[in-house]
């Protein structure tokens, strides 16, 4: 630390939240203590808070003493760095952790995230950053609860996002204190899952990474701020829905813009581009955020990216499907700026020179996107517009359909003969366990090729009706077999979003079954 205290600021020391420490306690524990190296155990960490403690006093008594001659406090304030580097030893032993709650010493510790020397908050930072790293943490859940928790108690979470405003990137030392504090709120969620929903109920964070996300160049902190925001939107509908009154939806759509006619310059740009994407998709689930979706022009920019066939071409094809889904406006916004040439023109494309499994994730999100296409634009021209795209080129469209469906009809057929094999060598397995085993072989897609053959089919169509007739008697099928799997999904549609649309969904699956 060169300039210990070249960001003196105005404003009172930063207080010392560990008043209820008992110091003469812990001065008569040193003193029992014997010189030299020592294992840490209980009385090791008594002696380090102790000696941390009696550091900030002096520091804190300096500077009220001498606030506007900073060489008065200069020493103290050295004294007190190496009191917090030598707290890292804590980090080799978790399991003492509750140990360092008992003594009070947290509150002291987050108090110095306010201290007026960003250097000594820096250093805070960097502490708490090697205390809850989840490889240092280990299985030590326990003691890692129960710091996370006295670390939230005592407001960390508000101080250590109050402190990014602080704290400049131009300064390489303060720059990776930003980066540190994005760390500690992601220890933090690993060990106790509902800070994700705190840290955002408290702080000005969500905002604080929007803007990060926004600044034009690449860099680490960048790349770390679409990631902690991936994660704070991932399993929080409320996040999502704050980010979406925050004009979140916009945001995102402007960084993601970037890429649009541009690859990623590297892995580490390219796993932030997929960062964002995550981040769209997240806040597509509300429907308000859908609707700010289309306001924002995301429908035409996510066909833009599929034009420019750049590494985000699968990322779209995936927010325009999360768009989509159980919002017919963005389905009818769709058609209506001509993306239906281009999603089947995504639809139609086989493999080739891709990775496979890039591919095969590709053919799943074009096959649930059209999906939600049917399942949104119901009736009207659009309707026309979407069923006569399975008629041009000789029912091209429907001869890949079929493609897809014997392709992954054979799969879980496979993956079945393999479950009855396994349950005839004793291995216990129930329904639900082995539905989701054939889902993931491929059963959901083959369902959703199902759903749409349903749709063509329900049109009643007679050049539809014979090719599809065709193609079946070609693949030694018959219509009971699309029906089967139209039965399956039928009685596995779940009631996630209430019994009345579960039964309106089952209704929809039940009018293809009768049709065929």
């Amino acid at each position: 630390m060169e300039d210990h205290h070249k960001r003196k600021r105005d404003g009172s020391p930063a207080e010392n939240g560990g008043g209820a420490v008992d110091l003469s306690l812990l001065e008569a524990v040193e003193r029992s203590q014997n010189g030299g190296a020592e294992a840490l155990d209980a009385r090791a960490v008594k002696k380090l808070v102790l000696s941390f403690e009696r550091r900030l006093r002096d520091n804190l008594e300096a500077r009220m003493k001498h606030p506007e001659e900073p060489e008065r406090f200069a020493d103290s304030e050295v004294e007190l760095h190496g009191e917090i580097e030598r707290l890292r030893v804590l980090a080799g032993a978790p399991e003492l952790y509750p140990e360092l709650v008992a003594l009070n010493a947290v509150p002291s510790l987050v108090g110095l995230l306010g201290h007026d020397n960003a250097d000594i908050a820096v250093d805070v930072v960097s502490l708490l950053t090697d205390l809850t790293d989840a490889d240092v943490l280990g299985d030590h859940d326990d003691p890692a609860r129960a710091l996370v928790a006295a670390l939230v108690d005592n407001n960390a979470l508000e101080l250590l996002v109050q402190n990014l405003a602080r704290l400049s990137e131009a300064d390489p030392d303060e720059a990776a204190a930003i980066y540190n504090t994005l760390a500690n709120v992601e220890n933090m969620i690993e060990v106790n899952p509902a800070v994700a929903d705190l840290v955002c109920e408290r702080t000005k964070l969500l905002r604080w990474l929007l803007g990060r996300i926004k600044v034009r160049e690449f860099d680490a902190n960048k790349q770390y701020a679409s990631e902690i925001l991936a994660i704070l939107l991932q399993n929080s509908a409320a996040n999502q829905k704050r980010l979406g009154q925050m004009n979140g939806v916009d945001g995102i759509l402007q960084a993601v813009a970037m890429y649009k006619s541009r690859d990623p310059k590297s892995s580490d740009e390219e796993e932030m581009l997929e960062n964002l994407f995550d981040c769209l998709c997240c806040l597509l689930m509300p429907a308000e955020n859908k609707e700010r979706f289309l306001k924002s022009e995301g429908v035409e920019l996510m066909i833009i990216i599929m034009k420019q066939k750049k590494s985000a071409y699968g990322s779209a094809i995936r927010a325009l499907d999360f768009a989509m889904t159980k919002y017919p406006p963005a389905c009818e916004r769709f058609v209506d700026v001509l993306g239906l040439k281009t999603a089947f023109a995504a639809f139609m494309v086989s493999k080739k020179n891709k990775k496979e499994s890039y591919q095969e994730e590709l053919e799943e999100r074009i096959i649930s996107l059209i999906a939600s296409l049917f399942g949104g634009i119901v009736r009207g021209s659009r309707r026309d517009r979407l069923l006569s795209k399975f008629v041009e080129n000789e029912c091209e469209k429907i001869d890949r359909l079929m493609e897809l469906y014997m392709r992954y009809s054979d799969r879980v057929k496979a993956e079945t003969e393999r479950l009855d094999q396994l349950e005839l060598d004793d291995l216990e397995m129930d329904d639900d366990e082995r539905y989701n085993r054939k889902l993931e072989a491929g059963l959901y897609t083959l369902q959703l090729i199902a759903v749409i053959l349903g749709h063509l089919w329900s049109s009643e169509h007679p050049r539809m009706r014979a090719r599809i007739e065709l193609l079946l008697k070609q693949h030694k099928l018959t219509k009971e077999d699309v029906k089967d799997i139209l039965q399956e999904y039928h009685d596995n549609i779940g009631d996630l979003d209430g019994p009345e649309e579960k039964e309106r969904a089952q209704a929809r699956i039940q009018k293809f079954i009768a049709a065929f």
